[in-house]
């Protein structure tokens, strides 16, 4: 029975050990309004990790278009689905150009060019593929590219001379 006197002594240290290990991991500093605080906003790590994703799929959209590229580029740029594009690009008045859309993402966007006989309106899948659409100037010109609700992603644009 001696013997046995030991393990009983270690069992009872094990079992108040975890009691005070159990009672230090979930007490709070004693202000019972800690733990009704808020959560804190996003990190600068969720930030990040959104920053270099929209990288990632600039570089891709920019990539599409740089396999397609004809003639002299006149302007170009990237924004997110969500922002759109919307330029009033300078156009020599009667020169005809093309322009190329890519949309890396999900969903999709609406190509509007206006005045409406100088393009036509054109749904732009956020799916890598370039929609070209051939613009001749006759007056200025406004580019908007809208995406629809919904969609993330990044829309690329360049308008080269033909």
């Amino acid at each position: 029975m001696t013997h046995s006197r030991p393990h009983a002594s270690l069992a009872g240290f094990a079992v108040a050990a975890s009691v005070i290990m159990l009672t230090s991991c979930t007490s709070g500093s004693g202000d019972s309004k800690a733990s009704e605080a808020p959560s804190p906003p996003a990190s600068n790590g969720s930030q990040a990790a959104t920053v270099s994703s929209e990288k990632k799929l600039t570089e891709q959209a920019q990539a599409a278009l740089a396999a397609v590229h004809e003639g002299k580029l006149v302007e170009a740029g990237a924004e997110r689905v969500t922002d759109g594009i919307h330029t009033e690009p300078s156009l020599s008045e009667g020169k005809t150009y093309r322009l190329n859309l890519v949309c890396v993402g999900s969903g999709s966007a609406q190509l509007t060019i206006t005045p409406t006989s100088t393009g036509t309106k054109t749904k732009v899948p956020c799916d890598q593929s370039v929609v070209q659409q051939r613009i001749t100037a006759h007056e200025p010109v406004r580019i908007d590219v809208d995406g629809a609700t919904g969609s993330t992603g990044v829309i690329a644009w360049q308008i080269d001379t033909l």
